[in-house]
């Protein structure tokens, strides 16, 4: 079984915009580099010498702050330079390598949420560690690698009626060519990018986080419940570790050695 991968993206910043990739170098053990390797985290006890995974619910997030998708933002993760646009328009520049402009950062996003003193965010970092949503499981699974199926997403979308932007998911890799929903049968097998390899480890449960559509900043679909309703689960894509190491871009085949039996979707 092949596909081609479409897309690659990384979100340095946890909860802020996707950010399109080239090309990935894959090291064994590691997720996307800089993937969610910044956050800003509230009531978190976050220490930077001792870095302990934090639930979702602890950072500016889409599942609790839908806003957050009507921010252009973009950010260097090496110079640590943020910038924030809001209807094209400078909304943020910052350097958040100096403390002063990590106090400007924690300003505009205490006003926008309206953020007392005792509430106001910090800007969590700790060298290589992740803020992924599946930190909180394991060493392992803080790494862990996120795939779409697009057909999945088309499947899904034409059985409500309405379309669904894939970038609701917020995945790194983003491929097309299989058939629908068969990666959720691929748990503990292995895949093939190139000379990279990556075995399959977990189904990603979908939250709420989901239901925002990132054009409009709406909560619009009800993507958790449509897909227990519609495939009696609320999967849509999987994590995945990579074993080797090798470097992959759009283009690139995606293949699992053995075919597999196409997901029911009755």
């Amino acid at each position: 079984m092949e596909g081609i991968i479409q897309n690659l993206y990384h979100y340095p910043i946890k909860g802020l915009s996707a950010q399109s990739l080239a090309r990935v170098e894959l090291r064994k053990g590691e997720g996307f580099p800089f993937d969610r390797v910044f956050g800003f985290a509230r009531h978190s006890g976050f220490d930077v010498k001792d870095p302990r995974p934090l639930p979702k619910d602890r950072f500016i997030v889409l599942v609790k702050e839908e806003r957050l998708a009507g921010l252009d933002t973009t950010f260097d993760p090496v110079k640590r330079h943020l910038r924030i646009e809001i209807a094209n328009n400078n909304a943020l520049v910052a350097d958040l390598s100096t403390e002063e402009g990590i106090a400007h950062a924690v300003r505009f996003f205490s006003t926008m949420f309206d953020l007392g003193e005792g509430e106001r965010p910090i800007f969590a970092h700790s060298g290589v560690h992740r803020f992924t949503d599946v930190s909180v499981l394991s060493a392992e699974m803080m790494n862990a690698v996120s795939l779409i199926n697009l057909e999945s997403v088309r499947d899904f979308a034409k059985r409500i009626g309405r379309p669904v932007d894939p970038m609701r998911f917020r995945a790194n890799i983003y491929f097309d060519g299989w058939p629908p929903f068969s990666e959720l049968d691929l748990v503990d097998k292995e895949l093939a990018i190139g000379d990279a390899r990556l075995k399959i480890v977990m189904r990603t449960r979908r939250c709420a986080a989901t239901e925002v559509d990132p054009a409009t900043s709406r909560r619009d679909i009800a993507v958790p419940r449509l897909l227990m309703n519609t495939y009696g689960h609320p999967d849509m894509g999987v994590y995945a570790e990579v074993l080797s190491e090798g470097v992959i871009s759009p283009g690139d085949v995606i293949s699992h050695a053995n075919c597999v039996q196409v997901y029911d979707r009755t």
